[in-house]
């Protein structure tokens, strides 16, 4: 069930504002643009001003951009404090699995709901999916959902204890593999070289999951934007962002590219 509205913070002035219930939890989803529905999830610590400007890009590009807010402060730069202490909720969220050993986190089955909600709106041949940080990992377990057919995982940050860990349960993860092989599905992800929370490892750990499924690509950290957000700055403390905290606005920038590349893969298979 969904309740449009045309209020919210200034900066997502251009979004239609909806409240979306999916087995009677009800959250907020930012909506903008028309075609092939791009769900795109918003990394630690909310729904900044440079995800709105990724979601724009994404509208821009052909697309309806759906915005879920699933913590922090909607549209907002927050303090290093502030942060900080959206972080702790959500790692001790129900919601939540932000250490090994927890599994798939449960929200994914809300996002699961927003996606059938979406391609049932938007048609098209399916939904895409994009992860960031926090929920990186969510735009894979999104494929257990028939409908999400282009999964895009920029700087999975889950498990944080465990740099080579994939919050995944066995089951799904098995689930996951099985479909990609049967319906050639690819996953698209980020990351920069020296990014320590999205390590290696972890893209190893992708890639030994889904073998040439995975397109893990990988871009020097010299290129991070030297001046991110204050909690980029002070709590991230490494290059981590590809397409937002860390993008640089400059033609022929090698974030820039990975935007569009991005924005390319979503077009070839939606």
């Amino acid at each position: 069930m969904t309740h449009p509205s045309n209020t919210g913070p200034v900066v997502l002035s251009d979004f239609t504002v909806r409240q979306v219930t999916v087995d009677g939890a009800t959250k907020t989803v930012y909506l903008a643009g028309s075609g092939p529905a791009v769900i795109l999830m918003p990394e630690m610590p909310g729904i900044s001003p440079d995800l709105v400007r990724f979601a724009g890009w994404i509208r821009d590009a052909g697309f309806t951009v759906y915005l879920p807010s699933l913590f922090g402060t909607d549209g907002a730069y927050p303090t290093t404090a502030e942060g900080e202490a959206v972080a702790r909720r959500a790692c001790v969220s129900v919601e939540f699995r932000a250490f090994a050993g927890g599994g798939t986190s449960p929200v994914v089955n809300w996002l699961h709901g927003l996606a059938r909600a979406a391609h049932q709106d938007c048609g098209g041949r399916g939904v895409g999916a994009i992860g960031l940080c926090f929920t990186g990992n969510f735009a894979l377990t999104m494929t257990l959902e028939p409908s999400v057919i282009a999964p895009v995982l920029n700087h999975p940050s889950l498990p944080l204890d465990d740099p080579g860990g994939l919050e995944i349960s066995d089951e799904d993860a098995l689930a996951i593999r099985d479909r990609f092989e049967r319906e050639r599905l690819t996953a698209l992800a980020y990351r920069f070289d020296n990014d320590r929370w999205c390590t290696g490892q972890r893209f190893a750990a992708y890639r030994s999951l889904l073998g040439d499924r995975f397109d893990g690509r990988v871009l020097p950290g010299e290129f991070a934007n030297p001046n991110p957000p204050p909690f980029f700055r002070d709590v991230v403390g490494c290059p981590h962002s590809v397409v937002t905290a860390h993008l640089v606005d400059q033609a022929g920038h090698p974030t820039l590219q990975a935007r569009d590349e991005i924005l390319n893969f979503l077009a070839e298979r939606l």
